[in-house]
């Protein structure tokens, strides 16, 4: 099992393109849906890890979350901690902490390679989604989702976005996950259908089970190269209740059945395609599938 963890992490990094190193997809505690995170391998509720992430979580000041990013910028703090709190702050929509979000974000445009001289090894772009999502939470709830939906949408054709855009997308009423979709369904090039298809599995909107679990069956009906295909995965596992999770169990066993992920250039680690995803899932909601489904009610 922990031969195809790690064949299931490689494969994520290839696919993704990216770590998890900014703004994350944390859950845990949540009723009616499945722990996730992108962050910690295997997090389960009731462990001490899933205790202090529920803590963050939960916080209503925005102060020592703000002080943990910087104790750990300092050389002083832990990563993992840090990322959350800024998560969590995010969601707070502090106007004061949106404000220093915004002056450090201004800061690190000009700051050079190496921008914490206490910790060379951070960059700038390793904080700057966590950033981006403070200040675009907090323009939210003054501008609303309308302005920032519009915003972000545009950014995207430029290329000119990150994990904290497309954390605030994934979060966004108005319509935002209908916009998507619809975008990704009329994407005129392969690079863009597999980006709408990656801002998808932000969103937690049920209506976007039945697109994802085709997707994931049958991908090149959708120009999606197979290996991509990966993400309606994640958009499945994110939502997390347990219908989308049913939806992903059922749709990869239609893919089995089809042969859809049967080329042999897809396995990693020495497994399948379709075994890595299922690895992926102990890896992201620290349980598998069958006993999720068991586990959560339906709405």
């Amino acid at each position: 099992m922990k031969a195809l963890t790690v064949a299931m992490l490689v494969l994520m990094a290839i696919v993704r393109g990216e770590a998890a190193s900014a703004q994350v997809q944390v859950r845990v505690g949540v009723p009616g849906r499945a722990t996730y995170s992108e962050l910690h391998e295997g997090l389960r509720q009731g462990s001490r890890t899933a205790d202090s992430v529920t803590t963050i979580l939960r916080a209503r000041v925005p102060g020592p979350l703000w002080r943990s990013m910087r104790r750990t910028v300092e050389g002083q703090g832990d990563w993992n901690t840090a990322l959350v709190s800024l998560t969590r702050l995010a969601e707070l929509r502090s106007p004061a902490y949106a404000d220093s979000a915004a002056r450090l974000l201004r800061h690190l445009e000009s700051a050079g390679s190496a921008p914490f001289p206490n910790d060379p090894g951070l960059k700038a772009e390793d904080l700057e989604p966590s950033l981006q999502a403070i200040v675009l939470e907090r323009r939210r709830a003054v501008e609303g989702d309308s302005v920032v939906l519009a915003d972000i949408l545009a950014r995207i054709t430029s290329k000119k976005y990150n994990h904290g855009d497309a954390w605030v997308l994934g979060r966004l009423g108005g319509g935002a996950a209908d916009s998507v979709a619809a975008r990704f369904r009329v994407a005129s090039t392969e690079e863009f259908r597999v980006r709408y298809l990656t801002l998808l599995s932000y969103f937690t909107d049920r209506k976007l089970i039945p697109l994802l679990a085709r997707v994931y069956v049958k991908p090149d009906s959708f120009g999606v190269p197979k290996r991509y295909a990966i993400r309606a995965s994640d958009g499945l596992l994110w939502i997390g209740s347990r219908e989308s999770l049913a939806a992903l169990q059922d749709a990869r066993r239609q893919a089995r059945a089809s042969g859809t992920y049967a080329d042999s250039s897809l396995a990693r680690g020495g497994y399948d395609f379709l075994a890595n995803d299922s690895s992926a899932v102990i890896s992201r909601t620290g349980k598998w599938l069958s006993v999720w489904i068991r586990e959560l009610k339906s709405r």
